[in-house]
C-alpha cells in the first residue's frame, strides 16, 4: 500500500487533518489580514515606530506568560484523560480551577506591568514618554482572563475550529481600524488602540464559546462542583508548575526576541527584525492548526497505550509537516527580497536575517509534535532542561556577540536555540516510546 493510500485510509489521521483544515482555512484568512495590516503599519509608523509597537506588545505577552501556568497544556492533559475515562466531576472541577488560577495571574500580570511601565520604558523602547502606551496596552491581559483554559478546552472538545473562527473575526476587527488609521494618516496610539481590539475579542470570544462547550458536555451545574472531588492536587500543581518553568523558559529564550533586540541595540534595528521573525510566521500557520488538533490525539493513545498505533501516526504526521515547510522555505528563499519590499523599501536589508531564521523555524515546525509528546506522557521536566540548556548558551553568546554584528545574530542564536533543544527533546521522546513499547 502507497503512503498517501495509507494517509486517506487513517481514520486518526483523517480526524487531525479535517479538524486542522478548519483552522487553516481560518487562519489562512487571517494570516492575509494580518499581513495586510503590518503592511500599513509597517509603511505607515517606519521601522523604528514598527519596532516600537512591538516591544511594547511583546512586553505585556511576555510577562503575562512568564507567570502564566499555561492551563491549556493542563486540560489537555488532565481533562482529556477524565473525559476520555467518563469522570465528568473531577473534569469540571479541573475547569474551574484552572479558570480561576488563570484568571488571577492575568491580574497580577496587568498590575506588574502597570508597576515597570517606565523600566521597560527607559531599558527596552529607550523612547521617552511611553509608559502609557504600555499600560494601556496591558488592558488586552484582562480581557484574555481564560485564554489559555478555554483554549485547552475547545482541544478536548473537539470544537478547536473555533478558536480558527473568532481569530478571523479579531483579525477583521484589527485590520479595519489600521486601514482607515493608514489611509487617514492616524497615529501611533491609534496602531495601538487597533492590535488591543483584536486581543480582546480573542479572549472574551474564546471564553464564551468555551463556556458553551462545558455547558454541552458537563451540564449547566458543572461550575458548582467543588474542587475537593480533584484527586491529586498535588500532582497537578506540579506538572502545571513544570509546564510554567518550562514554557517560561521557552518564553524567555525564544518568544521575547524583539525585548532583546531591543534592549541590545535600539526600536529600528527591532522593527527590521520584527519584519524578519513576522514573516517567518508564515511557516506557523499550518503548524499552530496540527499542534492543536495533534497533541489531544497524542495524549489519548498514551492513555490507551497503542504505542504502535503512536509511533504510526507520529510517522504521518511529521511527513506531512516536513513536506509544507520544504515548500514554504523554498517559497522564502526566491521570494524573500521581494515580500519584504511589500512592506517598504527599507525593510529588504533584513533579508540575511529571514533566511538564518529560515533554519531554526523549519527544523521546529517540522517536529513540531516534540513537547506535546513529552507533556502526554508525563514528563514536563525534561523540556525545560533541554530549553534551559540551549537558552543559557544562546543568551551567554548574545551579550558579546549581537551588540557587535547586529540583529542578524540575534537570527542565529534564535536559530540555534531551535535546533539544539527541539533535537534534545525529539530523542528524550523517542526514547521514552521505545521503552514503553519494550515494557508492553
Amino acid at each position: 500500500m502507497s503512503l498517501l493510500q495509507n494517509l486517506r485510509q487513517d481514520e486518526l489521521f483523517g480526524r487531525v487533518i479535517r479538524n486542522s483544515a478548519h483552522l487553516f482555512s481560518s487562519n489562512s484568512i487571517s494570516l492575509l489580514l494580518s499581513v495586510l495590516q503590518g503592511i500599513l503599519a509597517a509603511r505607515l509608523l517606519g521601522t523604528a515606530g514598527y519596532g516600537l509597537i512591538g516591544i511594547i506588545m511583546g512586553y505585556a505577552s511576555t510577562v503575562n506568560g512568564l507567570l502564566s501556568f499555561r492551563m491549556s497544556e493542563l486540560v489537555v492533559r488532565y481533562g482529556g484523560e477524565y473525559l476520555e475515562k467518563g469522570e465528568k466531576q473531577k473534569a469540571a472541577a479541573l475547569m474551574k480551577a484552572a479558570g480561576l488560577t488563570e484568571m488571577m495571574v492575568s491580574v497580577l500580570a496587568f498590575i506588574f506591568v502597570v508597576l515597570t511601565a517606565g523600566i521597560a520604558t527607559h531599558y527596552i523602547a529607550k523612547t521617552p514618554g511611553t509608559e502609557r502606551l504600555f499600560i494601556a496596552y496591558s488592558l488586552g491581559l484582562l480581557a484574555n482572563f481564560n485564554a489559555e483554559t478555554s483554549t485547552g478546552i475547545l482541544q478536548i472538545t473537539d470544537k478547536v475550529k473555533l478558536r480558527g473562527i473568532i481569530n478571523l473575526i479579531q483579525s477583521i476587527a484589527s485590520v479595519s481600524i489600521i486601514t482607515a488609521a493608514f489611509f487617514l494618516h492616524g497615529s501611533f496610539a491609534i496602531i495601538l488602540i487597533a492590535y488591543l481590539v483584536g486581543k480582546a475579542i480573542l479572549g472574551i470570544g474564546l471564553f464564551v464559546a468555551a463556556q458553551v462547550q462545558l455547558g454541552r458536555i458537563l451540564g449547566r451545574g458543572w461550575v458548582k462542583t467543588p474542587l475537593s472531588v480533584l484527586p491529586s492536587v498535588r500532582e497537578l500543581f506540579k506538572f502545571a508548575f513544570s509546564s510554567n518553568l518550562s514554557a517560561t523558559a521557552i518564553l524567555i529564550f525564544r518568544e521575547s526576541e524583539i525585548l532583546w533586540v531591543g534592549f541590545f541595540l535600539n526600536t529600528e534595528a527591532a522593527g527590521l527584525y520584527r519584519i524578519a521573525y513576522t514573516i517567518i510566521g508564515f511557516l506557523s500557520v499550518p503548524a499552530d492548526p496540527l499542534i492543536l488538533t495533534v497533541y489531544p490525539e497524542l495524549n489519548r493513545l498514551i492513555v490507551q497505550k497503542a504505542w504502535p498505533r503512536l509511533r504510526d501516526f507520529l510517522r504521518k504526521v511529521t511527513t506531512l509537516s516536513f513536506a509544507y515547510n520544504l515548500l514554504i522555505a523554498l517559497g522564502l528563499v526566491i521570494f524573500g527580497r521581494w515580500v519584504l519590499a511589500i512592506y517598504g523599501s527599507g525593510y529588504v536589508v533584513a533579508y540575511p536575517a529571514l533566511m538564518v531564521l529560515l533554519v531554526g523555524l523549519a527544523f521546529n515546525y517540522i517536529l513540531f509534535w516534540n513537547r506535546p509528546l513529552l507533556l502526554s506522557f508525563g514528563l514536563p521536566a525534561f523540556p525545560l532542561i533541554a530549553t534551559l540548556i540551549a537558552g543559557i548558551i544562546k543568551v551567554s553568546l548574545s551579550f558579546p556577540l549581537v551588540p557587535r554584528y547586529g540583529y542578524v545574530m540575534e537570527a542565529a542564536m534564535l536559530s540555534f536555540y531551535y535546533v539544539f533543544s527541539v533535537g534534545l527533546i525529539v530523542w528524550r521522546g523517542m526514547v521514552e516510546l521505545r521503552k514503553q513499547e519494550s515494557l508492553a
